[in-house]
């Protein structure tokens, strides 16, 4: 593997009367800016080859509205995703790194979130590049790492909906 995208559901409908976690859709500005993230990853060159995505409804939606600006790629529904830890997500990414070129993962916090610093850290990225990832990682936002030969990851880039144009979580 040579990138690593780590893509946060988009913001979704707050969970109704008998309606489980697991079941909540994407509210209308969460579809939005799932589009514009995959549009801005797309404009940025940063195109996945295999998709790992949650099956939660709201990340599964996420990625419907992403894949879009992306050539056809092969997506599993990875049910380990759901609410995962770091070291749950860092797993799922194992057993499929080989295979991949550019992996996207679309799944949920803190999990997501603590993932991408601590994959940061670990391969001696920049304070600056392990501080911009670690301040916030609010809905619809995508970490795209770049992975040296020997497995290091570096911060090639940090997208918020907010910052394109869409309307995200503060």
């Amino acid at each position: 593997m040579r990138r690593l995208i780590l893509f946060r559901h988009a913001k979704a409908e707050a969970r109704g009367p008998g309606m489980d976690d697991f079941d909540r859709p994407l509210a209308e500005r969460g579809r939005e800016d799932a589009a514009l993230i995959g549009r801005v990853l797309a404009a940025e060159g940063l195109v996945p080859d295999y998709a790992l995505v949650s099956p939660a409804r709201r990340a599964s939606e996420t990625w419907v509205f992403a894949r879009d600006a992306f050539p056809p790629i092969r997506a599993q529904l990875c049910r380990e995703l759901y609410n995962a830890s770091a070291a749950e997500i860092r797993a799922e990414i194992k057993a499929v790194e080989e295979r991949v070129g550019t992996l996207i993962v679309v799944g949920h916090n803190p999990g997501l979130h603590q993932a991408a610093v601590d994959l940061l850290v670990e391969g001696g990225a920049s304070a600056a590049e392990v501080g911009r990832v670690a301040v916030r990682f609010p809905t619809a936002t995508a970490a795209c790492l770049a992975i040296d030969p020997v497995g290091r990851a570096s911060l090639d880039g940090f997208f918020l909906a907010k910052e394109h144009g869409g309307e995200g979580e503060g």
